[in-house]
């Protein structure tokens, strides 16, 4: 009487099915669109393309969205003379994701330039929720009309002597 292992069983081969794992793939780089409350057509979008300047209608909404969550940034709107703009702005970040809004008390100026800038809020850079850098948004625009004049100042009260 022998013993021993029993035989091994032989492979059978599959009909072609194989699976494949497939590593997690990785979130692209951070995108960003903005967006403005025009009165005729609801929400428009303003091109972000580099070297690129749109006209927009005069708005008091502008909203920003990005594609990934984004740590330690900071957003603002600067008007011709690089001065940041009084806003009331509103935001909801997530890991999906960063929708930040614009609200201004009065609307853009017609024919003057603004610049939407998103930076570091600290140091020289932000990062998205992954820890991969992201680069600085300029994103330049001009409001749409004639380029409205100063209002003149008013007349100088003359001071009565006593």
């Amino acid at each position: 009487m022998l013993a021993g292992c029993p035989d091994k069983p032989t492979a059978t081969p599959d009909a072609g099915t194989t699976e494949a794992v497939q590593a997690p793939a990785t979130p692209p780089p951070a995108r960003f669109s903005l967006t403005y409350q025009s009165p005729d057509a609801g929400l428009a979008e303003i091109s972000l393309a580099p070297d690129e300047k749109p006209l927009i209608e005069p708005t008091s909404a502008l909203e920003l969205r990005s594609s990934v969550g984004l740590r330690n940034y900071r957003v603002r709107l600067f008007d011709e003379a690089e001065r940041a703009m009084v806003s009331d702005d509103d935001v909801e970040e997530s890991d999906a994701g960063v929708v930040y809004r614009i609200n201004l008390p009065q609307p853009l100026k017609t024919g003057f330039e603004y610049t939407l800038v998103v930076d570091a809020q600290t140091g020289s850079g932000f990062t998205d929720a992954l820890g991969r850098d992201v680069e600085e948004l300029r994103a330049p625009f001009q409001v749409a009309g004639e380029k409205e004049k100063p209002a003149p100042p008013p007349p100088a009260k003359k001071k009565k002597r006593k």
